[in-house]
């Protein structure tokens, strides 16, 4: 049986999870656990946000979100699929 590490001094359940998210937004990470094995971790926006600065002034260049050619490639790359969509691959999409 292997042994995993949980990165939190708190958890909660998904099924306790799912009952009141919000309570479990704070400013330390909380592990999510689904048959007792992390699923992942919940923090804030401000944790987050804090430690995205942390990451990014580590590195040369910003790698963990897209620059702004990464993302209009994206959105063109989309742009094409959807109007390349047949309408059985489209479904029941409205606009």
């Amino acid at each position: 049986m292997a042994i995993q590490s949980i990165l939190a001094e708190k958890t909660v359940s998904i099924s306790e999870l799912r009952k009141k998210p919000t309570d479990y937004f704070i400013n330390e990470p909380v592990a999510v656990l689904s048959n007792n094995k992390t699923a992942g971790y919940m923090v804030s926006a401000d944790l987050y946000e804090q430690m995205v600065k942390i990451i990014e002034s580590k590195s040369q260049s910003s790698q963990f979100r897209p620059s702004n050619a990464r993302l209009t490639s994206i959105a063109s790359l989309g742009a094409e699929q959807l109007l390349a969509a047949s309408e059985q691959e489209l479904g029941d999409f409205e606009e």
